[in-house]
């Protein structure tokens, strides 16, 4: 095997573009929280949420290798390929979770608890949930909506209702993210056993729940120029365009809800990413102007 093929084995197994914009949200919850930046923290944050989420990752691959190995998306994958032992993948994982774990507690040990927990209710809960409940979804959408809140902690040492309103922001994004996917992976994910649709169908009924829970969401999004959010507050000219944001989503789920076609639950799918990159963004920017 070439080091290449090794290397972008390495990638697949710990989702590098995922844990990307993991850490990405991660340090946008930290410049909400700072009062001063620190380098070496936002670094450490950096280090320490890679490897959390890589962990995840590579354990979830370890568990689901025999149903990744039924699925188009997912059967190239370097464990259902044969390309990686099932041992190898394994010491990745654990040597991502100790390192991980222990760069965040050198932050404070909140953040490291945080970490922990994400891992642990992916890889434990999640996961093997997934063949069993739709509800799945619930449970992936705690360790899934834990970054952005992360990094509110990291900044400030305190899991207070800051934190919690970015990790509800995150929390309900989900949704409608995931069960976009689960529309548009449906036959691949019912062919692998895997419930990923609420209530297991694909119809108007699991888009009236995707329309549901994007409300919320925005809500949420918007909640801080209300002033009940402590030391996080947005401009009103910022919840405006948070708000239209939102309504961008509203406006695909409800193309979904008239078509049922997969072209729309892909453009909602691009525009829940969009969503998650921009807002946080927009956050730091507002507080930045205050």
């Amino acid at each position: 095997m070439s080091l290449k093929t090794m290397f972008s084995d390495f990638k697949q197994l710990t989702k590098v573009g995922l844990s990307v914009s993991v850490v990405f949200t991660s340090i946008t919850g930290y410049l909400l929280g700072a009062e001063t930046i620190q380098t070496s923290v936002v670094l450490l944050l950096a280090i320490g949420g890679y490897l959390m989420v890589g962990a995840s990752n590579a354990f979830n691959q370890v568990i689901e290798k025999d149903i990744d190995a039924l699925m188009q998306r997912t059967k190239n994958r370097p464990l259902p390929s044969g390309r990686m032992s099932t041992t190898v993948a394994l010491i990745i994982a654990a040597i991502f979770t100790i390192a991980g774990i222990a760069i965040l507690y050198s932050i404070n040990p909140k953040c490291a608890l945080f970490g922990a927990i994400s891992i642990f209710l992916y890889t434990s809960a999640y996961t093997p949930l997934k063949a069993v409940t739709p509800l799945a979804v619930f449970v992936g959408a705690i360790p899934g909506a834990i970054p952005f809140m992360l990094g509110w902690v990291a900044a400030t040492g305190n899991f207070g209702i800051e934190a919690g309103f970015l990790f509800m922001i995150q929390f309900f994004w989900q949704f409608p993210h995931f069960w976009a996917i689960g529309w548009l992976q449906y036959e691949e994910y019912n062919k692998a056993g895997l419930h990923m649709l609420p209530m297991d169908k694909k119809d108007k009924g699991a888009v009236v729940q995707i329309i549901f829970y994007t409300c919320v969401m925005i809500l949420m999004s918007v909640a801080p120029v209300l002033k009940v959010t402590g030391k996080l507050y947005i401009y009103p000219i910022t919840a405006i365009i948070i708000f239209l944001l939102g309504c961008l989503m509203l406006f695909y789920a409800f193309k979904l809800y008239k078509s049922e076609q997969n072209t729309d639950a892909r453009k909602l799918m691009l525009a829940s990413v969009f969503y998650i990159t921009i807002v946080p963004i927009i956050y730091v920017v507002d507080k930045f102007l205050h």
